[in-house]
């Protein structure tokens, strides 16, 4: 069957990937020196939380293959992949499924770690809306999903292991160029996407790390005046 090249995968998508790799590996880091490098821990987490937000937005409004529902499929799609029958192109109905708790996991990080302490000196930004006993309870569950992160991260790479030795189908090129050789002649390169889409994700992420920092909230109170006794 005669081969051809699609683009699949946006500009978007890539940078969205590979930053996000970047992120996840720096907040990990960052955790494990702990001290003063919790503060950058805490960045990393807010920029994580903004990162998940575009991309949300993006699985609704951007291109083809980047939206949900074009990848996102039922318990139906899953059987036909695991007897052969799947010939789609991008995520597979079970990769998808993959993806899709993986963001769901580093959300729920990113969220609790808003609230979360180090039972030293970090708190997180929106700390004084958690208290401190909501805000340890938050933690504990923030610390217990490391190591769920750790399992989905372990089994992505597996996946792609798997796929580029085993089945000859390089997954990190085209996550890379964008563009992927496929024999399906069903297969359609990308469509949709666009600068305005891309602006709404990006000020949805913009609000999202605005809000993440403390921005709703109330000023603190000015420090007592010195009256110089």
């Amino acid at each position: 069957m005669r081969e051809r090249v699609i683009h699949l995968w946006d500009l978007p998508v890539r940078l969205f990937h590979w930053v996000l790799l970047v992120l996840v590996i720096g907040s990990v880091v960052s955790a494990k020196i702990g001290g003063n490098a919790m503060v950058w821990h805490g960045r990393f987490g807010h920029l994580i939380l903004a990162l998940l937000v575009f991309r949300i937005v993006w699985g609704i409004i951007g291109s083809t293959h980047a939206r949900f529902h074009h990848f996102v499929r039922g318990p139906g799609a899953v059987f036909d992949y695991l007897r052969g029958r799947w010939r789609g192109v991008g995520h597979t109905p079970l990769g998808a499924l993959s993806v899709v708790a993986l963001l769901l996991l580093l959300a729920a990080l990113a969220v609790t770690g808003l609230f979360a302490n180090d039972a030293i000196a970090f708190r997180g930004p929106l700390y004084p809306l958690a208290g401190s006993d909501l805000s340890d309870r938050l933690t504990t569950w923030h610390r217990r999903g490391e190591w769920a992160l750790y399992g989905l991260v372990a089994l992505h790479v597996l996946a792609i292991l798997y796929y580029t030795l085993i089945r000859r189908d390089n997954l990190i090129l085209p996550m890379i160029t964008g563009r992927k050789r496929v024999s399906n002649p069903a297969a359609r390169s990308l469509q949709g996407g666009g600068m305005l889409p891309f602006m709404i994700a990006l000020a949805a992420a913009a609000a999202a790390f605005w809000i993440a920092g403390g921005g709703l909230l109330p000023p603190p109170p000015p420090p007592a005046p010195d009256l110089g006794w």
